[in-house]
Parts: C-alpha cells; sequence; structure tokens
C-alpha cells in the first residue's frame, strides 16, 4: 500500500520558506518511509491545498497522513483542515489527520536549545537561571491558540530567572507591552526568542522592527535574540510521531 505524508503550511513568498519546507520533506519521506512526501499551502502562493492532493493522486498514493506545520489550534490550522478534509472526501482519497505541534515537550526543548545555541554563539557565560526569557509569538483571535502557547511558556518558568511573552499581532500583550515589562523586572540578560517554525517576514523583519522601537521607547539594552525554531532534525521527528498516532489507530 502506497502512503504519502502532505504537510499543510500557511503560505510565505519568502525563499527561506521553501527552501526548509524542501528540506523536511525530504527528511520526512526518509523518517517516515513515505512513497510521496510533499508540502502544500493554505494561502498566499501555489501549491494550493488542492494541487498538494492532486499531486499525491497522480502518484497513485493509496492514503495521504495529512501533517498540519502549525504551532497552535488557531484558526488557520482549522482551515486547513477543513479544506483538506472536504477535497480528500471530494476526490475520493482517503486522509489521516495529524495533529499540530502544540503541546508537544519538543517546543519548550527547542526553545531553551536555541537558547543555548545563541549563548555558545555569542560567547555568553551566565546560567540560563539568570536569563530573563521574552517569547515572541504571531499572535490569534482564537482563544485555543493562545491556550497552546501558554501551555509551553509554562513549562519554561523553571529554567530561567523569568519568563514572559508577547504576540506580534492578533493579541495582547504586543510587543511593546512585552519589552515595557520585562524591562522593568531590572537588570539582567535578555534573551528573546521568535517563537515561529520559519524565517519568513515576521522574523527577518517585523519582529525586529517591533523590538527596536521598543527598546527606543523605554531604554536601550543589550539583547540577544535566537534563530526560530526552523526545521531540524528534533522538528521532523515530533512530526513523525504525530503520523504515527494517527496511522496506529487506523484499520487500512
Amino acid at each position: 500500500m502506497r502512503k504519502a505524508i502532505l504537510v499543510i503550511d500557511r503560505g510565505s513568498r519568502e525563499p527561506e520558506v521553501l527552501n526548509e519546507l524542501e528540506t523536511i520533506c525530504e527528511m520526512l519521506k526518509k523518517k517516515g518511509h513515505y512513497d510521496l512526501s510533499t508540502y502544500c499551502f493554505l494561502e498566499v502562493i501555489p501549491p494550493f491545498i488542492e494541487e498538494g492532493i492532486r499531486k499525491c493522486l497522480y502518484d497513485k498514493i493509496d492514503y495521504i497522513v495529512v501533517m498540519p506545520y502549525f504551532l497552535y489550534p488557531g484558526m488557520k490550522l482549522k482551515e486547513s483542515v477543513k479544506q483538506c478534509a472536504k477535497l480528500c472526501y471530494d476526490m475520493n482519497i482517503r486522509a489521516l489527520i495529524a495533529k499540530p505541534l502544540s503541546y508537544h515537550l519538543l517546543l519548550q526543548n527547542l526553545i531553551v536549545k536555541r537558547v543555548n545555541q545563541v549563548k555558545s554563539r555569542m560567547n555568553l557565560t551566565f546560567e540560563n537561571k539568570d536569563c530573563h526569557l521574552l517569547v515572541i509569538g504571531h499572535g490569534s483571535s482564537d482563544k485555543s491558540a493562545r491556550i497552546a502557547f501558554e501551555y509551553t511558556i509554562d513549562k519554561l518558568l523553571p529554567i530561567f530567572k523569568s519568563v514572559d511573552f508577547c504576540f506580534l499581532e492578533l493579541d495582547n500583550p504586543d510587543i511593546q507591552q512585552g519589552v515595557r515589562k520585562v524591562l522593568r523586572r531590572g537588570t539582567g540578560n535578555l534573551i528573546v526568542v521568535p517563537y515561529f517554525l520559519h524565517e519568513g517576514a515576521h522574523v527577518k523583519r517585523d519582529v525586529r522592527v517591533e523590538l527596536n522601537s521598543a527598546l527606543e521607547k523605554y531604554g536601550k539594552r543589550d539583547i540577544y535574540i535566537t534563530t526560530h525554531l526552523g526545521s531540524g532534525e528534533e522538528l521532523v521527528e515530533a512530526m513523525v510521531e504525530r503520523a504515527r498516532e494517527v496511522e496506529s489507530k487506523i484499520v487500512l
């Protein structure tokens, strides 16, 4: 029986995002032993969801594991799953919908790893217990997305001196409010983590613009910014785990 895994991403025009998704799909095919591993987008640019499903059909796939590549169970994720389920039904191809990455232990572990990486890169010798952490998420109008984000944040509290969070858009506190709060905590090393899967426009430009604006307003201070969560082996392992969960529950 031939099987495929279809990664559904929100969509971006940034070449770094496309490169990351290509890498992820290559690793998924190998680690998950899939006959086809490909991606599609909910919006912004093709290939869109219908094109991704048709690619699986052309490859004579018997069933698709749909992997929603989202950090939050928000509106975008729900829309992508809804579209995919309907299209697969209409095209008469079996789809197994995997859970997203939210609530996975990997997420807090990745944040700690990104912090340790920036410390190593900058030759910073302080311990995490002496570090203030500010995690910047995208933000969503969907309450379930915020609950999932706060779940991950709470897991970090015992590791750092303090942990705060804020959002780029759609929710509060915004970045201005987040920076003001953490600066009021007083002196101490401050590390900022962009809680994003891709190095898209938000990470490359929007977050940095808002951070610089907040620091100009509330006081200059040295901060250390980690890389985004990225597309490494840990993420792929978590995606394979999510895929196996749904595959193991259904008799094909």
